[in-house]
């Protein structure tokens, strides 16, 4: 199996992505790559049987249908229109609820935050997979699925928080170190430099683990309900099992030995 992962920005210069190949007992990183263009991505996504991006892949279904209202002239204002109840029906999808409730983490609001522009930007990848010929589900059934390296980090046990930038290049060194522990069969190589001095090529590296694990059904999928929405809105895949379980021999030459504690 190959997967991808893409830490999705508004421009190409903070975009990464990466390239897992997996075998039996190991997880290669191929590539790990800042500064990707469409047309890279479009080729990569192509070349994967998964992939997952780092960016909401559609917009609240209440607040297109407000701003579609309001652009017709025919929004008719609910009481409590300067409340912050409604305001967050607006910006939050079903998914960023189902998140939140899951892991008391709340992704960025699409319809309200900066990342609306990387989520513009998206769009248009989506529109080129489509085109080429790729199937594109925003609930993640088809070659995309949506991810939230925060939350993945999270559910494995490992820093999810204050990793990110110059000033927190300690930290991501220690989580480079804290995922290869957790994650012995994952070869980093070369790429782990790269890893450790950017946090868009890492979290690439995350997006790429959290695809395998959307791949292989240890991720969660929208029910009945929520099925609709996820089609139009997008749907996280939060991870459900152990990073262990990402890979189908996990320990090729036996479980390792921990030792005794000291006395």
């Amino acid at each position: 199996m190959l997967t991808v992962g893409v830490d999705l920005a508004a421009e190409a210069a903070n975009t990464a992505v990466a390239r897992i190949r997996w075998t039996e007992s190991s997880a290669d990183v191929q590539t790990v790559g800042v500064g990707a263009d469409d047309p890279v991505l479009v080729d990569e996504i192509t070349a994967s049987d998964k992939a997952g991006i780092d960016c909401p892949l559609g917009w609240p279904r209440r607040f297109v249908e407000f701003v579609a209202e309001h652009q017709a002239g025919a929004f008719v204002a609910p009481a409590d229109v300067a409340g912050k109840d409604w305001r967050r029906q607006l910006a939050l999808r079903e998914t960023d609820l189902a998140v939140r409730a899951a892991t008391g983490l709340i992704p960025l609001s699409v319809a309200a935050d900066r990342i609306g522009l990387a989520a513009m930007r998206c769009a248009g990848l989506m529109a080129r997979l489509a085109a080429a010929g790729q199937p594109v589900d925003r609930s993640g059934a088809g070659v995309v699925v949506e991810v939230y390296p925060a939350a993945a980090l999270r559910h494995w046990g490992l820093t999810y928080r204050s990793y990110k930038g110059t000033a927190n290049t300690t930290v991501r060194q220690q989580l480079v170190d804290a995922l290869t522990a957790a994650a012995p069969w994952l070869k980093l190589g070369h790429h782990e430099l790269t890893c450790r001095r950017s946090d868009h090529a890492l979290d690439a590296v995350i997006a790429a683990l959290n695809a395998r694990a959307a791949a292989h059904g240890l991720t969660t999928t929208p029910g009945p309900e929520q099925l609709y929405a996820a089609r139009t809105e997008g749907w996280i895949a939060l991870p459900t099992g152990n990073l262990a379980d990402l890979i189908d021999n996990p320990y090729p030459t036996g479980r390792p030995q921990v030792p005794n504690p000291p006395s």
